[in-house]
């Protein structure tokens, strides 16, 4: 496939790291063929040589595993276009660069990816109102999707007044995540587990993506939004939907939505008091965290640069929500991020209710555990121990994925190549994941669930059950909760 991926912010972090590396990993890989034309856009003072030569370097240090010739063939098909990415006319010079390399072909998919902070997405839309746009042009937005429930609208309003939505890719990393896809399949292709997905069997769920890694060279950034706001609206919701959404009537992106949205308008709006007693929030402090590259000393969140102290910004946030539909009435969906943590803990954790009348007292809940980053898969079950018969030993069943390829990002690259918006929010689910996420922030802003100081390597804030793995487990007890009327509209 030829294509043309233009790169608004194409000397940031989220390119280098990224970007680069998924791009070169699809041409590896003969997805993407080796005359794609990468045009970088920014305001550094670089032309085409210089930026080629940024973009051999780049490639070298984050896609080494790469072919040398592949990474010197993206270089080599790199154009760099400077100025200001929300005037018109850096976009027109930028959306003009295929026909100076003679690229007339007009079912060419062209990718214009907004790697930008997320203030200047809706001016670089507004801007390219103004130009000519070529028929395959797909629009990317990282999130997040706006900064609250009215940026959303008026970011999907001034999108769709220049795109149709086909053409817009709100897009997540995490819904290209191998065990993250593999909840389609694990639910709606085994009959072994779609009758126990439901309130009778199951007593909670956790979504949990913990970090070793601190707010780092991101403190800044991450001061205006921290943990609920980055990682809660739109990660952990997103996958909320996978887990809880009816099945589709296909997979097609709009049957898909569909599903998600109906997940999303079934949680129910916060109380202040509801915020009070199901969410927590916390900032790391000082301390010593073990990662994957050993120990080292972490300073308090308030001593990183470009940090205000003043914003109780939050690095750990927990929240418990309910989806209201007759199939999950009555279970706790515990959703939990943070920074600075002591361990990384990226997982989806499905608790199964007791056996009800077990004659084995000793019989523990059965446990469906799905690993993120390396992708594994852990099903927790009884049988009966080696020593006595008759006396219960807990296993665990266990399965690691092979590594991805490409990476999650080339997948979403490879995914907007073909238009394929699947790894992608709509307008609709953005806004709901804001009507959710919104009251939690205003409550919090006036005092709700007051910020809690943990040590950076412990487990996070203590002395609240919401904020430990049985949460939920309790509330079900060996019954399910009373079903509600089963034709009830979520």
């Amino acid at each position: 496939m030829s294509a043309t991926i233009i790169v608004l912010g194409a000397t940031g972090d989220l390119t280098r790291r990224y970007l680069l590396p998924g791009i070169a990993q699809l041409v590896a890989g003969g997805q993407l063929g080796d005359d794609v034309l990468l045009v970088g856009v920014a305001q550094d003072d670089l032309d085409d040589t210089s930026f080629r030569a940024q973009v051999a370097e780049r490639l070298e240090q984050t896609a080494g595993q790469v072919d040398a010739g592949v990474r010197e063939a993206v270089a080599a098909g790199s154009r760099y276009v400077r100025g200001d990415v929300t005037s018109t006319e850096t976009l027109a010079a930028a959306l003009a660069v295929p026909a100076t390399v003679d690229r007339h072909d007009a079912e060419e998919p062209v990718v214009l990816y907004l790697a930008l902070p997320h203030v200047l997405f809706e001016p670089v839309v507004e801007a390219l109102a103004g130009c000519a746009l070529p028929p395959q042009l797909r629009v990317v937005v990282e999130k997040p999707f706006g900064e609250d429930l009215a940026g959303a609208k008026s970011l999907n309003a001034a999108l769709a007044r220049v795109l149709r939505e086909e053409q817009v890719f709100r897009v997540d990393h995490f819904l290209a995540k191998q065990t993250v896809l593999n909840l389609l399949g694990l639910r709606f292709a085994n009959r072994v587990f779609e009758p126990l997905w439901t309130s009778r069997e199951v007593a909670a769920i956790d979504i949990v993506f913990d970090e070793t890694v601190d707010a780092q060279e991101r403190a800044a950034y991450y001061d205006r939004s921290g943990a609920l706001r980055d990682m809660v609206q739109n990660h952990l919701l997103q996958m909320l939907t996978l887990i809880a959404m009816e099945e589709p009537a296909s997979l097609d992106p709009a049957d898909l939505s569909a599903r998600k949205v109906e997940v999303l308008r079934a949680v129910p709006t916060m109380s202040r008091a509801e915020v009070d007693a199901r969410t927590v929030r916390g900032r790391y402090t000082a301390g010593s965290v073990t990662g994957r590259d050993g120990s080292r000393d972490v300073a308090a969140y308030t001593d990183a640069p470009g940090v205000e102290a003043g914003r109780d910004t939050e690095t750990h946030a927990e929240v418990v929500l309910h989806v209201e539909t007759p199939r999950w009435h009555g279970v706790p969906f515990r959703l939990r991020t943070g920074k600075a943590l002591e361990r990384d803990r990226r997982e989806v954790v499905v608790h199964f209710r007791p056996m009800p009348g077990s004659v084995f007292d000793d019989a523990a809940p059965n446990e469906l555990r799905l690993e993120l980053d390396p992708d594994k898969m852990f099903l927790r079950i009884n049988v009966n121990g080696i020593g006595d018969p008759f006396d219960l030993e807990t296993v665990e069943l266990d399965l690691e994925l092979p590594r991805q390829v490409p990476t999650p990002y080339g997948q979403l690259i490879l995914a907007i190549l073909e238009g394929d918006t699947r790894l992608s929010a709509r307008a609709e689910e953005a806004e709901e994941a804001w009507r959710i996420v919104e009251p939690i922030l205003a409550a919090w802003a006036d005092g709700a669930s007051p910020l809690r100081e943990y040590a950076a390597g412990s487990d996070g804030p203590a002395g609240d059950d919401v904020g430990s793995d049985s949460v939920g487990a309790s509330e079900g007890g060996d019954e399910p909760p009373e079903q509600p009327d089963e034709t009830r509209q979520a």
